[in-house]
């Protein structure tokens, strides 16, 4: 009897700690055979993929359906990120969200575009609508695709959320259908030594393993010479059927002579813990050579939930004379896998070829609060803004700031600081603080402006200088000249652009009041839609100003005529 209840309450247990989702509760947000751009989960710049990126057939304008019933529950539009996007809650549980849209259903989209002229802004912050306001029917078409925001082309952006915890989840979890019979494939396999004593080819330095493919699916490396305690790291891909994307993969698993010692997926995370992938990371590779290499062990300061199963936390303790094999399988969602063996042959240290240790005159006590300057630059790291006590390099030479190399990862914003107190007015007005990880194309970055300094907060190490930005805006009037009748136009349309610190906002009117104008920065494209606002009279007089980021002014008018 005893047995009985255990059995029952170890079931339990296992029910409990494995999530059950509901695979045919929801429909897909598109009648098109789904093609990825983009998996759930795949590696960013600083932070995890949190959705699907759904291929539109390099076409704007597909109807986007509701993937069950609800209520619309959020409404947002900025010029980056998500662009249009719409959040619809379910009464699952779940809530799914849809980005970069180019137009949201008539009643919604006349809804916000009221916001929007009360506002005087394009970008409207979060909406939340009243409950009852908007209610969804499954199948219902919500919205229209696009490419606004953040967006590399034409998709659509789509997630699946747990409505309490707003947790990110894999939406293929749910049932979405979409072709993969294509393996991941692994370009790049790294050792690192992990303690002082660890050697690897009697070296104390990490070292890239030439591999190769032995059968469909299978890599076996070179043997590796090593000792001591050293992890793995590898620069995998996935690629879905239809799709030239080089996606990322679902899960990454090591086994140690026929043992599980590491293993992490991506069935879900949360926002907060997504900047760690930077630890999860070779960062400094990354910053060197623009690929990511995935470690298979784990940071001490790395909080990412997505681990399970790690042994001494991946790491492997390799001991003279005793042979390994390393089997390294990396799956997409599907379960297509790639397994790469490494065969490891524990050496004595006969000869022993330590990494230099780096040390400069700032050094960085990672639990304290620190600051330095140098030549009118100050640099202020809170504490616990690098996850690790470490040296860095500051120097300044010319106005130029050398903070370190971008190579070390951040956990906090550090502030930057130049004093500016020889410089006359009319000079402070003008100049920016701008980063210069590519010289020929200085990077505006928000400066903040006090009588005798600029600064700005960021959390990016590298070069940065003050720049002197003197020049206007361009603007140029597309498709139509003063005094020109528009009554078949739908659109009116102006390219700006500004070739130093950027285009910071602008406003347009016509007879006087505020219009909105849809910004398209990758084309640099301002667009006013003709149906936004029903015009009184024939005769029309449009004005806009257009401002950069150091303040500096255009103005283009000019009267156009249209037929009531």
């Amino acid at each position: 009897m005893k047995s009985a209840v255990f059995i029952l309450i170890l079931l339990s247990f296992v029910c409990y700690s494995q999530k059950k989702y509901p695979e045919k509760y929801f429909q897909s947000p598109l009648d098109i055979p789904l093609v990825l751009a983009g998996t759930f989960g795949e590696l960013r710049s600083n932070h995890f993929h949190a959705g699907v990126d759904i291929k539109t057939q390099g076409k704007e304008g597909l109807k986007v359906y509701a993937v069950a019933g609800g209520y619309v529950s959020r409404i947002k539009i900025q010029q980056y990120g998500y662009g249009k996007a719409i959040y619809i809650t379910h009464p699952n549980g779940y809530t799914s969200v849809f980005g970069h849209l180019s137009k949201f259903k008539k009643e919604i989209e006349s809804f916000i575009q009221t916001i929007q002229y009360k506002k005087e802004s394009y970008e409207t912050g979060n909406i939340y609508p009243k409950k009852d306001q908007f209610t969804i029917k499954k199948g219902e078409v919500i919205a229209f695709s696009g490419d606004t925001g953040g967006s590399g082309a034409p998709h659509l952006h789509f997630e699946i959320r747990d409505t309490k915890t707003e947790k990110i989840i894999n939406p293929l979890i749910f049932g979405l259908q979409v072709p993969d019979a294509l393996a991941p494939t692994i370009r790049t396999l790294k050792v690192y030594p992990l303690s002082e004593g660890a050697r690897i080819y009697q070296q104390n330095n990490s070292a890239t393993i030439p591999f190769k493919k032995t059968a469909k699916r299978k890599y076996t490396a070179e043997r590796v010479f090593a000792n001591g305690l050293i992890g793995f790291g590898i620069n995998v891909y996935d690629q879905l059927n239809g799709a030239q994307n080089k996606n990322g993969i679902y899960s990454l698993e090591m086994l140690v002579n026929g043992k599980r010692h590491y293993y992490h997926d991506v069935e879900t995370f949360s926002f907060s813990e997504s900047k760690f992938l930077n630890l999860l990371i070779d960062y400094e590779y990354y910053k060197k050579y623009k690929r990511k290499i995935q470690k298979l062990f784990k940071e001490e300061k790395n909080k990412l939930s997505i681990y399970e199963s790690l042994i001494n936390h991946g790491k492997v303790n390799i001991q003279e004379g005793l042979n390994y094999v390393i089997e390294i399988i990396a799956k997409d969602y599907q379960g297509n896998q790639s397994i790469l063996k490494i065969p490891i042959i524990g050496q004595s240290n006969n000869a022993i070829l330590k990494k230099e240790k780096d040390t400069t005159n700032f050094k960085i006590i990672a639990n304290n609060f620190q600051k330095f300057t140098e030549k009118n630059v100050t640099i202020a790291f809170p504490k616990n803004t690098f996850y690790a006590d470490t040296f860095i390099d500051f120097k300044v030479d010319a106005g130029i700031a050398q903070v370190h190399m971008p190579v070390i990862p951040l956990d906090k914003s550090y502030t930057l600081t130049f004093n500016v107190s020889k410089y006359a007015a009319l000079e402070k007005e003008q100049l920016y603080i701008a980063n210069l990880e590519y010289p020929k194309y200085p990077r505006y970055v928000y400066t903040k402006k006090k009588d005798s300094t600029f600064y700005t907060t960021t959390k990016t190490l590298g070069t940065y200088t003050l720049r002197k930005d003197s020049l206007s805006p361009e603007l140029k009037m597309l498709y139509i000249v003063n005094n020109q009748w528009v009554s078949k136009a739908k659109t009116l349309k102006l390219k700006i652009s500004d070739s130093d610190s950027g285009i910071n906002n602008w406003r347009a009117t016509i007879d006087g009041k505020w219009v909105l104008m849809r910004y398209n920065h990758k084309k640099n494209i301002l667009t006013y839609n003709f149906n936004d606002k029903k015009l009184f009279g024939s005769k029309h007089i449009f004005k806009i100003v257009v401002s950069d980021n150091v303040g500096n002014t255009s103005e283009r008018s000019l009267t156009f005529f249209r037929k009531i």
